[in-house]
């Protein structure tokens, strides 16, 4: 549910080193629809960054044509397949959307899943998700909550290209300690730790984000 808002700020300030390109990953019924849509409007070989679902479609483009990848960073998101859980987490998040009414995306509790403590009350971070989830509305939402999740572990840990795997400390979609045992997965890999931050890295604590970025793409590969 983010379109290209949420990479606002990184695209202003890697604009000077990278040709930054966001892709739309709103249309596809799975991950591999989603991953070639991607696929066929990059360069030959380009580098990608995925956050939440998006670094899911990001695994699953490594899977399909690793050798396109020059660099992979992974944000906010997890590798783990879907389980009896979060299926019927996400089942539920589905009946909510189908409910009568106006769809807001995203309610107060759900809100606080997705945000630091310390940006609750921050009315621009927080109009600037509910924002995104309202131009996007109900149908994108249960198209995107309906993808199969799959289990990417044997993907990341056969990638050697430069990656960094980057977090909020706070995060409590995605924690990070799985973030944690994804970097292990690939011992080359690049952690870091986004501080006073939830789910929502790119927005609610852009600078740190944007000197991983930074750093991420000036490796040496």
């Amino acid at each position: 549910m983010n379109d290209a808002e949420l990479w606002r700020d990184q695209l202003a300030a890697l604009a000077d080193i990278a040709d930054c390109r966001v892709a739309d990953i709103t249309q596809g019924e799975s991950l591999e629809a989603l991953a070639l849509s991607v696929l066929a409007q990059a360069p030959p070989r380009f580098a990608l960054a995925g956050f939440s679902l998006g670094g899911y479609v990001a695994i699953e483009i490594a899977r399909i044509a690793g050798q396109r990848l020059d660099r992979l960073a992974l944000l906010d998101t997890s590798i783990e397949p879907d389980g009896p859980d979060r299926a019927a987490a996400r089942e539920a998040r589905d009946k909510a959307a189908r409910a009568p009414g106006t769809f807001h995306g995203f309610g107060d509790r759900l809100l606080r899943s997705f945000l630091g403590k310390s940006h609750l009350q921050d009315e621009t971070i927080v109009n600037r998700i509910r924002s995104m989830t309202q131009r996007l509305g109900a149908e994108v939402f249960l198209r995107q909550n309906g993808i199969l999740r799959k289990d990417g572990a044997a993907v990341l840990s056969g990638l050697t290209c430069p990656l960094l795997i980057l977090c909020g400390e706070d995060d409590q979609l995605t924690p990070l300690a799985e973030h944690r045992a994804m970097a292990r997965l690939a011992p080359h890999a690049r952690l870091v730790a986004v501080p006073d931050s939830g789910h929502m890295t790119p927005i609610e604590n852009p600078d740190p984000v944007n000197a991983a970025l930074r750093q991420w793409l000036r490796a040496d590969a």
